[in-house]
């Protein structure tokens, strides 16, 4: 890189020469003289202020083999001049610069965090001997906290929206009946449904919390069962 591409860049970052110089705490005579005669007749910490500003390596401005090494060459000539204390100054930047630039070129470590399994089941069995899961097939779900739970079931539908979205996981604790308006797995007419449920004199009546639909009723004469109570829900990971 010269001086002329130096100028573009930096006026394409900052806008002009003076801003550049203003917001990194460089003169701007320094920098205009720099531009004039050349990056090479700065000061060493000049140098290194400059390309950390715009994240560049003081080796860019080397256009050959010889280039580089005249620019290597340069770089030390300036250090030895300066006092001690100076010197230490330098070589701390250039510390924090080899740090830097370290860590940008190593490969970055992707973390795999730990998924847990879990057994899907389709529906609830509608009065047929088996228990809700049984011997019923199941889907494998992923996740990456593992959830205490009794079983797992799929949520179909948008019906309990914006809580339980459709193709979540919803998590089931076996047992009855908590209190009134809890949201349960309930096996009704061959069908399972996650409502939020209330106990009535003559049967449940089954709420959604999508208020697009309408409540349900399952009278106790067609003998709806509470299968669960609704812990909890994931959208499954992919492994």
């Amino acid at each position: 890189m010269n001086e002329i591409e130096l100028k573009r860049m930096i006026e394409y970052r900052y806008n002009s020469v003076r801003a550049f110089a203003l917001e990194n705490e460089i003169p701007y005579t320094t920098m205009r003289s720099i531009l004039e005669r050349g990056i090479m007749n700065a000061k060493a910490e000049t140098i290194f202020k400059i390309c950390a500003a715009l994240g560049i390596k003081p080796e860019i401005f080397a256009t050959s083999p010889d280039a580089k090494n005249g620019t290597v060459q340069a770089i030390n000539d300036k250090v030895v001049q300066l006092h001690p204390e100076r010197q230490e100054n330098v070589l701390g930047y250039a510390t924090e610069q080899l740090e830097e630039q370290e860590k940008e070129e190593q490969p970055s470590l992707e973390i795999n965090e730990p998924l847990f399994e879990y057994r899907v089941y389709e529906k609830a069995a509608a009065g047929n001997g088996y228990g809700y899961t049984g011997d019923r097939n199941y889907d494998i779900a992923y996740f990456d906290e593992e959830i205490p739970h009794d079983f797992a079931t799929w949520i179909w539908g948008d019906s309990m929206e914006p809580t339980y979205l459709n193709g979540e996981v919803a998590l089931i604790r076996d047992g009855g009946y908590d209190y009134d308006g809890a949201v349960y797995l309930v096996d009704w007419d061959g069908q399972s449904y996650i409502k939020k449920v209330y106990k009535e004199k003559d049967g449940l009546r089954l709420v959604s919390l999508n208020k697009k639909y309408a409540d349900k009723f399952a009278a106790w004469e067609e003998e709806p069962r509470i299968i669960g109570k609704v812990i909890g829900s994931f959208q499954p990971m992919e492994r």
